[in-house]
């Protein structure tokens, strides 16, 4: 007798963005498919993003699994605005303000700590507008890991999505090329000095120079 896989596989719906003017309709099918649960791949300037609203424990738990990622390895919340930051009561160094007045919207993950639990979260503002009036229209920040599986290469276009997500997750958002095909940099501005955990698109010298420019303050 055959071993079944009693699992279906999902019939993931890719689809076209224009990545300069991005058809409302197509996003606001992304955003509800978001609000219920499932989990988009979509562009960013850097490479592309799998993403599930962040409040949501079922769709979390479905990003790890996906993604095959470890339990417990916390995931980047992607922003439209400032104002998103303030659902998690963060503590804003004067280095994080500096950052983000620099490189956002655009590849830079910011850590920083919260105030009631002293844990730390990493946001990111992303320099697309695709992946902006994505997550504007959902309301909320997304979790969003690169769209791939663990270990292996991050996504620089939707036909790299395909190759590992095609039927696990709901929709391909495919806005074309990333413009940078590059990961973010990643760095903790909750320490003092701040931590470069990734050197991404933005160099590490370009962030030194901003810490010294602080430093002379």
């Amino acid at each position: 007798m055959k071993n079944m896989n009693l699992t279906p596989m999902l019939k993931t719906r890719i689809v076209r963005i224009n990545s300069i003017m991005p058809e409302s309709e197509k996003i606001d099918e992304a955003a509800e498919i978001l609000h219920k649960g499932g989990l988009v791949a979509f562009p960013t300037e850097t490479v592309y993003g799998l993403g599930a609203v962040y409040n949501n424990p079922a769709a979390i738990n479905r990003l790890y699994m996906v993604k095959k990622r470890p339990q417990g390895k916390p995931f980047t919340l992607h922003i439209s605005d400032y104002e998103m930051i303030k659902l998690f009561d963060c503590e804003i160094s004067a280095f994080a303000k500096t950052l983000m007045g620099k490189f956002w919207p655009g590849p830079l993950t910011i850590i920083m700590k919260t105030n009631n639990e002293k844990t730390t979260i990493a946001f990111r503002m992303p320099d697309c507008i695709i992946s902006k009036e994505l997550i504007r229209k959902v309301g909320l920040p997304l979790a969003a890991p690169s769209a791939n599986l663990s270990g292996k290469k991050s996504p620089k276009c939707a036909e790299d999505v395909i190759k590992d997500l095609n039927g696990a997750i709901e929709m391909i958002i495919d806005g074309g090329p990333a413009k940078l095909g590059v990961d973010s940099t990643i760095v903790d501005a909750s320490a003092d000095p701040y931590v470069i955990l990734r050197e991404g698109a933005v160099k590490a010298a370009a962030i030194k120079k901003l810490w010294r420019k602080k430093s002379r303050v």
